[in-house]
């Protein structure tokens, strides 16, 4: 049940994206998605050896600026290991830069926000059950 709910709701907000958005936007938003997702694998260590997913990652229409969606699990304290991601944005930047810098001529400014999605979906599925 869980997995489903969490599912359609991805999907819909896939699918508002894709309506939205041009389709250079969305493979741009793809791999930088992808390379983020390295990276932040990659410095795990340096975020309390937290496990950080990037779950969507939003364009804008001149490719200049990237809005990145994360989950964090497992951290009690979410948002001080966000804001520690805030403050390494810079370095994240550039090591994102390294990785486009064949396909993309500007490297996005970053900025993320954490995505509470899994959390709304777990407190639909407790309601559902009551």
């Amino acid at each position: 049940m869980y997995s489903s709910v969490f599912l359609l709701f991805s999907q819909l907000k896939f699918l508002n994206l894709k309506i939205m958005a041009g389709n250079r936007q969305i493979k741009v938003a793809k791999q930088i998605q992808q390379d983020l997702a390295e990276i932040f694998r990659l410095k795990a260590a340096e975020f309390s050896g937290n496990m950080i997913s990037v779950t969507h990652v939003e364009m804008t229409a001149d490719l200049s600026s990237a809005s990145v969606h994360l989950s964090i699990f497992p951290a009690p304290d979410k948002m001080k290991i966000l804001n520690d991601i805030k403050a390494e944005s810079k370095n994240i930047r550039y090591e994102l830069g390294k990785k486009v810098r064949n396909q993309l001529r500007k490297v996005p400014e970053l900025h993320f926000y954490l995505d509470d999605s899994l959390d709304r979906a777990e407190r639909i599925t407790e309601l559902l059950k009551k």
